[in-house]
């Protein structure tokens, strides 16, 4: 499948391309136009943030139709079972209402010495690919995983998302079998026709150097980025606009009510900005972490995204 050429009027992209001459970045137009419209989804994740009952995907479906939204991000440790009466009556009520299921967000890790370890995670992708492609859903989110040095979230927030290398291996290791993990899981992404999306997730993603060299080693228009507007603590729009170029799914933080872990006061109309310099036309999906309730803290980052996006 024969890669497309840099948009040449992105400043930002010309530079990471001057870095790494065999990227090729996603969007391809010539410019900006007023036809360019940034599509609005919301992540099931802006409902249940791994504490107590997990709230159901389907009212997550009927809260993004009753706000007038056009896609839903499913959260896979959200979802109540794999079973394929599940997965199809989830499709089923999502086109009812309108709504595109739009990325499959999974965990996964390829960061371990351990070959049999990276060997069951590559497994999950690949079982979570069926899942997505069982359900229309055309993207999947992908993460490099982390060393786990720090063994608590809490203390791996506290610490900004940084930790020290296992003992005796460095961050070539880890690179090395990021890489070789992710290309075993191409073919099957192509078959399936699933977008594998690479988040800015901590770990090797914590830097867009990190993901840019990875997605150029895999090499593979099977494999483009996933930003998260929140997972870059320090200077976000500089690294914002560095992998916008190859961006294909966007999510969106907001914090109302305080940050779970942190809060960041992002500007998203700076933020649109940058997509729009790049003409991007695909989803931005509200990952709403605030401590707010959720019906509150999502129709509030609603109506702020759709200011901003305006």
């Amino acid at each position: 499948m024969q890669r497309r050429h840099f948009f040449k009027n992105a400043a930002a992209g010309a530079a990471v391309l001057s870095a790494t001459p065999n990227l090729t970045p996603i969007v391809a137009a010539p410019a900006p136009t007023s036809a360019a419209k940034i599509k609005l989804s919301v992540s099931s994740y802006s409902y249940w943030h791994f504490k107590g009952d997990r709230f159901p995907i389907e009212k997550v479906i009927d809260d993004a139709a009753s706000l007038g939204l056009e896609g839903i991000d499913v959260l896979h440790r959200q979802m109540e079972s794999e079973d394929n009466a599940y997965l199809q009556k989830l499709k089923r009520h999502a086109f009812v209402n309108g709504i595109a299921m739009t990325c499959l967000s999974i965990h996964q890790g390829f960061v371990t010495p351990d070959a049999a370890e990276r060997q069951k995670h590559i497994d999950h992708t690949l079982h979570c690919m069926e899942l997505a492609a069982d359900m229309g859903i055309p993207c999947m989110r992908l993460n490099t995983g982390r060393w786990g040095t720090i063994k608590s979230f809490d203390d791996f927030m506290a610490k900004r998302g940084q930790e020290p290398a296992l003992d005796g291996y460095t961050e070539e290791d880890a690179y090395k079998w990021c890489t070789e993990s992710i290309e075993k899981c191409i073919p099957r992404a192509e078959e399936l026709g699933v977008l594998l999306a690479l988040e800015n997730h901590w770990g090797l993603g914590s830097t867009p150097e990190g993901m840019l060299r990875i997605m150029k080693a895999v090499d593979s228009p099977w494999l483009q980025l996933l930003m998260d507007t929140g997972n870059f603590l320090e200077n976000p729009y500089d690294k914002l606009a560095m992998i916008a170029p190859y961006t294909c799914f966007v999510q969106a933080k907001t914090y109302y009510g305080g940050g779970e872990w942190y809060s960041l006061d992002l500007d998203y109309k700076r933020i649109a900005d940058i997509l729009k310099k790049v003409n991007y036309q695909g989803y931005l999906s509200l990952e709403f972490e605030g401590k707010e309730a959720a019906d509150s803290g999502v129709r509030k980052s609603v109506e702020m995204l759709r200011k901003a996006l305006s």
